[in-house]
Parts: structure tokens; C-alpha cells; sequence
């Protein structure tokens, strides 16, 4: 699925990321935890492509084809999906609008005609259904008024709607009640499959009390500093991460 080696990335003249190793196969969820300031969002935007975020060691292939070389559109279109975590508001754009155009988007980019108006809508109504959103949540302007909880459960909707291959969720958690937690790791949670494979960004185990993953690795310093099972995130929320910072 997304097979990442030794990455290295540039914000400026700083190098936040130092080597990062990393392969999540399809079917599975991953977690990669650490401390603020130890590269987890910086990695995110490098493989998403955006603006700033150098690339300027290693490899990172999406069922195998080289990611690195092709503009953040085209990462969509493979199948590359990100989820922010601040999501942006945009005034005066519905939020069926914004599905329809980012989806035919995509279809663009694959070749593919755009889907007809009535299966556009029907496609949309089963999934805000299948995620127990609401109609009418769909044609308020995209994420303007919406409370934390709404604004992570549309963003499942985004990547239920696109179906990606690989999709990362930075801190998806960020600004989350307990019940909008609960909500938007079921969303989450009834999107995983065998056809697809999550990266799941956080600080905290609680998210992961909800999204349980197969594999944890803990971010320190720009580097990969341990991995193992879930049972590495209860460590890591027992006694914090002072023995992999001294370590990286």
C-alpha cells in the first residue's frame, strides 16, 4: 500500500524529518504518535505535497508508483487523502458542492467522465446516511458554523465519498468532546477495509481506545524511534516520551 523509505524533509532551512522509514499494508490502521514539535504534521503535508514541505531524501510509493514526482492533485487521484486537523472554512461554497466538484476533480484526473447529477446526489444521500449526517448539514457552507465534532465528520464524509487508498488523519481528535470523539472514530472505523490502509495522527491514547490500531510508532526528534503493537500506546500514556527524545 504506502511504503515510505527513508524520507527526509525540509521546512525552510530547517530538516524536520531525518530519515523515516514506513509500511502501512492495505487493510491496516497505524498509528504514529509522539510529542509536539516531533514532525508528525510535517510528514503528513510532504506526502500530501503541499507548498514549502521539501522532500529532498528517500522514497514514498502508493501501490507502487512514486508519489514524490506528482503534484497534489494527481496524490489525490492515486488515492492519497488527508485530513486536517483544522479543518478550513469556506463561506459562499456548499458543502454538496464541494463534494461534487472535488469528486468529479478526481474522475477527471483518472480519465473518467463526470458522475451524472442523480447519482452524484443518491451517492451522496447513502453515505451522509451510512455516517448518520444530515441532510441539511450538506448544504450549509462548507465548515462555517460547524462545531468541531461536524467539521471531523464531514471529512469522513469527504473520504467515504472519494474512497481513497491511503488516507491520514492528522489529529483527528484535536478539539473533541468525548461524544464528538465517539462519533467520529465510528465514522472512521466503518471506513476501514481491506481495500484501504490509515495513518492515524495523535498525541493521545484516547483516540485510540476508539480506533484500535495494528501497529503504533512513536515519532521523536524527526525519526522513528520504536515501533510495536497497540500496547506501546498504553506505555507511552503511562510514562510520556523522555526515553525516546533522550534516545533520538
Amino acid at each position: 500500500m504506502i511504503e515510505l523509505n527513508n524520507i527526509h524533509v525540509r521546512v525552510g532551512d530547517a530538516e524536520i524529518i531525518k530519515g523515516v522509514t514506513l509500511h502501512v499494508p492495505a487493510g491496516q490502521v497505524h498509528a504514529l504518535m509522539g510529542p509536539n514539535g516531533s514532525g508528525k504534521s510535517t510528514l503528513a503535508y510532504a506526502l500530501s505535497g503541499r507548498d514549502g514541505y521539501e522532500v529532498t531524501q528517500g522514497q514514498a510509493k502508493l501501490d507502487g508508483a512514486d508519489i514524490l514526482a506528482l503534484t497534489p492533485e494527481e496524490r489525490a487521484a492515486k488515492g492519497l487523502f488527508l485530513s486536517f486537523q483544522y479543518p478550513v472554512e469556506i463561506p459562499g461554497l456548499s458543502a454538496i458542492a464541494f463534494l461534487k466538484a472535488a469528486l468529479n476533480s478526481q474522475r477527471a484526473a483518472r480519465g473518467e467522465a463526470a458522475m451524472p447529477a442523480p447519482e452524484l446526489l443518491k451517492l451522496l444521500r447513502a453515505k451522509a446516511d451510512a455516517l448518520r449526517i444530515d441532510q441539511e448539514m450538506l448544504k450549509r457552507p462548507l465548515n462555517v458554523g460547524f462545531s468541531g465534532g461536524e467539521k471531523k465528520r464531514f471529512e469522513a464524509l469527504q473520504m467515504a465519498v472519494l474512497e481513497p487508498r491511503f488516507a491520514i488523519l492528522d489529529e483527528t481528535d484535536s478539539g473533541l468532546d468525548i461524544d464528538a470523539l465517539r462519533i467520529v472514530a465510528d465514522n472512521v472505523n466503518a471506513l476501514r477495509g481491506p481495500e484501504r490502509s490509515m495513518l492515524v495522527i495523535t498525541h493521545y491514547q484516547r483516540l485510540l481506545d476508539y480506533i484500535k490500531p495494528d501497529r503504533v510508532h512513536v515519532l521523536a526528534r524527526g525519526r522513528i524511534a520504536t515501533s510495536g503493537g497497540p500496547e506501546l500506546a498504553l506505555e507511552l500514556e503511562r510514562e510520556g516520551y523522555d526515553k525516546y527524545l533522550r534516545a533520538a
